[in-house]
């Protein structure tokens, strides 16, 4: 099965700092592939290379096996790769229905006289939300009236019906309680059983573990792990997470002040 994305030893440098080095992953269709790592890791510079964003600047990006160099966001886009970033790109004052379609507007009419379908524009969103079990009571409802979850199942929903091979969700669950980041997962697994090959990026393991079929830890620009789900378990990947032999000097250090 060729993969629908893949990087080898693939590195960024912004002037003098090294940002990303020598990384490399697979994304394949069906799975889900998590990036984990805690800030200043290399995740953001690793999914502006995967979404179009910069280019690297060392190693190789394929994708479904065709060595590229993606010249930007739309090429990514036309190529299957949709990314979901914090921010979400959603207009707050906008309803849902009009973020829904957001640039891929149906119209009716010709000439001067075309103007925006709103009938099927609210169908598609309705339908689209819908299908993956997304329930808005109200699609002229804002945006920014929405829970944190729902406008991150939102802006999944939209990926996905606009047909993404891929998605990309930066963080998705950073900012989220228990019950919104479980919902959001349970999208996560819903795009990974229709098909799409996932990229969750996520410094949380406890959020990672439950969906990942494979994980990659950075730390500074570097690899520092990959594993499949069969590989390693919650608690090891934790420790490995939170420093591993770090941890455990930093344990002893704190318990001989404690008993001093």
């Amino acid at each position: 099965m060729t993969a629908l994305i893949e990087t080898t030893s693939v590195g960024k440098s912004y002037g003098g700092v090294v940002a990303l080095r020598e990384v490399s992953m697979v994304v394949n269709a069906g799975e889900v592939t998590c990036v984990l790592g805690d800030n200043g890791a290399g995740k953001s510079t690793l999914i502006k290379i995967l979404s179009g964003v910069h280019q690297h600047d060392t190693g190789e990006l394929r994708i479904e096996g065709e060595q590229t160099r993606l010249s930007s966001p739309r090429a990514a886009l036309d190529r299957g790769i949709a990314t979901v970033y914090q921010d979400l790109a959603l207009v707050p004052l906008m309803s849902v229905w009009r973020n829904f379609v957001l640039g891929s507007e149906p119209t009716t009419g010709v000439g001067p006289l075309r103007r925006l379908d709103r009938r099927t524009a609210q169908h598609i969103t309705r339908e689209a939300l819908s299908d993956l079990g997304i329930g808005i009571r109200d699609l002229e409802q804002p945006v920014g009236t929405l829970s944190g979850g729902q406008r991150q199942c939102i802006a999944i929903a939209r990926a996905v019906h606009y047909g993404a091979k891929v998605l990309i969700l930066d963080e998705p669950t950073a900012a989220l309680g228990v019950k919104q980041a479980g919902a959001v997962l349970r999208h996560v697994v819903a795009a990974r059983d229709r098909g799409l090959g996932v990229v969750l990026i996520t410094h949380n393991p406890h959020h990672a573990y439950p969906v990942g079929d494979r994980f990659l830890l950075l730390e500074r620009g570097a690899v520092v792990g990959t594993y499949e789900k069969n590989d390693i378990d919650l608690p090891e990947l934790t420790q490995q997470m939170a420093g591993g032999a770090e941890l455990d000097a930093l344990q002893h250090e704190l318990q001989r002040v404690v008993t001093a």
